[in-house]
């Protein structure tokens, strides 16, 4: 039996290629609106970050999301992914 193919993202902070489930994707929709999209289907533009606290402190001070996103990133949504990560 065939074996099923593991679909692997890139990190945009680390550039590491990991499995989907390992990282979490922040959209920007086409209405502006930044989110984290939990279910990794949500129309937009998407980027993605490895689940780990110190990557997500290297993301909000260097802002590599907002310049992925192109736009501004609330804090809200970074309290968000802490949270996810934290879980």
């Amino acid at each position: 039996m065939k074996t099923k193919k593991i679909p692997l993202r890139t990190c945009v902070i680390t550039k590491e290629s990991l499995p989907k489930k390992e990282l979490i994707r922040i959209v920007r929709t086409p209405e502006q609106i930044v989110k984290v999209d939990e279910t990794g289907k949500c129309n937009g533009r998407g980027a993605y970050i490895k689940k780990d606290l110190l990557v997500l402190e290297k993301a909000k001070k260097s802002k590599i999301l907002e310049r992925k996103l192109e736009c501004k990133i609330e804090d809200s949504v970074y309290e968000e992914i802490r949270k996810i990560i934290e879980m």
